[in-house]
């Protein structure tokens, strides 16, 4: 097991010296032709529109290939290089020796300084190995315990939970997991926020800042230390206790894993670890990306990939996560990083020149990896580019992920809510935005996530009822027409995105309740203030706030699709996205979906398709009292359908089954 002690270790850097590690590819187009991918067929019976582009699909298996051959004969396989976590860093040997071992090959010198030597930069230096590696052994003390002091015990109860058939994910962050303003805590979150997901109906968390960051306000996107759990919100054990009880409660967690970029700091991050401007990264300027201001990885890089590889791994044994949502997923795939370039969906967009291939078959390589040894690992790609074939599996000769984010939907909605009164909504194209997906490539659909309520923007709930959230929320009066319809559509748009934009569903901590304002953390600009930088679960505990009626129907919304499981039924057939009306109607997993977007109308016996004939009734309604809704419907009605014959053009009959009678009423 890895160990650290209280001290903080740090390796002093040698001055920059000119020697380099460069890695070449080898071209092989004269063999692409030969190559065989095993489930290709099965892409191209999906799509046959990528068929001119199986030249660069059989040089990306052959990559792959490549690699694990690599790994194979230098190694011993993928599975004894992807634990280089217990030879590499620091290790503790049976007579509680510690070994230090790290990879710096353009280094002249390394030593360990920290509390045990009273941060003497030269009394412990390393040895220099072969291959750029260096080397320290630390004796016991005098009574035979470890010379850096250590108190982090092990402790597993629970088994990791199988993987469900719909996923439902809590984006969490801990460090905001408090109505207080503070940096909370991995036990606040196991003691106060875990029941409420449990109780909500989720059954993954993805834990977003959890990889050591020193700036705070980076929301845990400017990683100094990838072999660290934060340690501003508790203790390792602390991290494997949430985690765990997680796992007793049947709740996957997902770590958000950020390994697109690192942090450009010196002093305590990756960057210039060797005294050189490479090493684990691109020199300048191909290593540095330009609008995060941060270090780009070098993945045709050996030792980069022990790294990386040996990281994923190290999360999952150590913390014993279920999966990963890999960040920064567009920056990976092209040379460009996504800058300055905007993705029409034309395929030679995805292929040639533009592609880094080496991150790509990084990426394949990593769910390869992931999925061999862990069947039921769930990762999870955020990438805005549409790149074909992400979410298939890599003997088909897709990148291998379970899902990508579905990351267009947020973006409809908030430009709807900006830009459009009511009655200008378009209803086919909100449901376009809601099925524009890749058929056989799951997506996770979401209204609003951590991005949308980051300051600059504000949570949906803030879009529709804004200042009126402070004075108006109050179930001991009436809504005023501002927190009518705010309540009403927080609710329908949720439902919608939840039934029709994909085959997972996210929500991000709080908004599941209407959590007002949005999400600053504490910086020079807000003079280091915690005000933003919290979630207010106080605002859903008090009866007399309506804020626990948007958490009633966020709860009993999950709870119906785990009684159905449309989540996880192929995508919903659409009966109607009528633009006058502004109603939308679909059928999915046998569940009938009808939603009426009017400001001002409602309807009355009003006939909608449906696929399967037989009776009807009302399993969930927004319009529901205990949702603050306005009660209008019977919830004792039963509808039934009745056949329909149409006549259309070709002479073809075709049969229909409407139900009939339906009810809708306006928001």
């Amino acid at each position: 097991m890895s160990v650290l002690g209280a001290c903080q270790c740090q390796c002093i850097r040698a001055a920059a010296v000119g020697a380099r590690l460069v890695s070449t590819g080898e071209t092989m187009a004269d063999q692409e032709d030969n190559v065989t991918i095993p489930g290709y067929s099965r892409l191209l019976q999906m799509d046959p529109y990528l068929k001119p582009y199986e030249r660069d699909f059989k040089r990306r298996y052959e990559l792959l290939q490549k690699q694990l051959l690599q790994l194979e004969e230098a190694e011993g396989g993928f599975d004894l290089f992807t634990r280089s976590y217990k030879t590499f860093g620091v290790q503790r040997r049976p007579d509680n020796s510690l070994f230090f071992k790290e990879w710096a090959p353009a280094a002249e010198a390394l030593f360990l300084t920290g509390d045990f030597n009273n941060w003497d930069k030269f009394s412990h230096p390393y040895t220099k190995k072969e291959f750029g590696k260096w080397e320290l052994i630390l004796p016991p003390k005098h009574d035979k315990s470890p010379a850096v002091d250590h108190n982090t015990k092990l402790k597993q109860i629970h088994p990791r939970p199988k993987k469900p058939t719909s996923l439902r994910i809590y984006e969490a962050h801990v460090g905001i997991a408090s109505p207080e303003g503070k940096i909370a805590s991995y036990t606040n979150f196991t003691i106060n926020v875990l029941p409420r997901i449990k109780d909500l109906g989720y059954n993954c968390i993805q834990l977003m800042a959890v990889m050591e960051h020193a700036y705070y306000a980076s929301f845990g996107y400017q990683i100094t230390s990838f072999f660290a759990a934060s340690s501003r919100y508790g203790t390792p054990d602390e991290l494997k206790q949430l985690i765990d009880v997680a796992h007793s409660l049947g709740i996957l967690v997902l770590l958000d894993v950020v390994h697109s970029h690192a942090s450009k700091n010196t002093e305590d991050g990756l960057n210039q670890f060797d005294g050189s401007d490479s090493c684990f990264f691109h020199s300048p300027p191909r290593g540095e990306h330009s609008l995060w201001d941060s270090r780009l990885f070098n993945y045709s890089s050996w030792e980069v990939l022990r790294f990386l590889l040996s990281n994923l791994r190290w999360w999952m044994e150590e913390y014993r996560f279920d999966g990963f949502r890999f960040d920064g997923i567009t920056s990976m795939l092209y040379h460009h990083h996504g800058i300055g370039t905007g993705f029409s969906g034309d395929y030679s967009e995805y292929f040639g020149l533009q592609v880094d291939e080496d991150s790509l078959v990084y990426l394949m390589l990593s769910n390869h990896i992931l999925h061999t040894l862990y069947p039921d690992c769930i990762t999870i790609a955020e990438d805005v580019s549409g790149m074909p074939a992400l979410c298939r599996g890599v003997e088909e000769g897709g990148l291998g992920f379970d899902y990508r984010l579905a990351m267009a939907i947020p973006d409809k909605w908030i430009q709807i809510l900006k830009e459009l009164k009511d009655e200008d909504w378009n209803i086919g194209n909100i449901v376009h935005t809601l099925t524009n997906r890749r058929y056989g490539e799951n997506c996770v659909a979401y209204a609003e996530s951590h991005d949308q309520a980051l300051v600059g923007d504000k949570s949906l709930a803030f879009w529709l009822m804004d200042k009126e959230m402070y004075t108006n929320m109050s179930s001991m009066i009436p809504m005023t027409p501002i927190i009518d319809r705010g309540m009403q559509l927080h609710k329908m748009i949720r439902l919608l995105t939840h039934g029709l934009g994909g085959e997972g569903y996210l929500n991000f901590m709080g908004n599941e309740f209407g959590h007002p304002e949005w999400l600053d953390f504490p910086r020079e600009g807000n003079n280091q203030s915690y005000h933003y930088a919290r979630r207010q679960f106080n605002l859903v505990d008090m009866d007399h706030l309506r804020y626990c009626q948007l958490y009633a129907f966020d709860r009993d919304m999950n709870r119906t699709e785990d009684k159905y499981g449309w989540l996880a039924a192929p995508p919903a057939f659409v009966s109607a996205k009528h633009e006058e009306d502004k109603v939308i109607v679909f059928d999915r997993a046998n569940v009938l979906f009808i939603f009426n977007f009017h400001p001002s109308k409602s309807f009355q016996d009003y006939r909608v398709a449906v696929e399967v004939p037989g009776k009807y009734k009302i399993k969930l309604d927004s319009d529901a009292v205990q949702y603050g809704g306005h009660g209008r419907l019977d919830h004792n009605t039963e509808f039934f359908t009745e056949p329909l014959f149409l006549y259309i053009h070709t002479e073809k009959v075709t049969k229909l089954s409407v139900l009939k009678n339906v009810s809708m009423h306006t928001k």
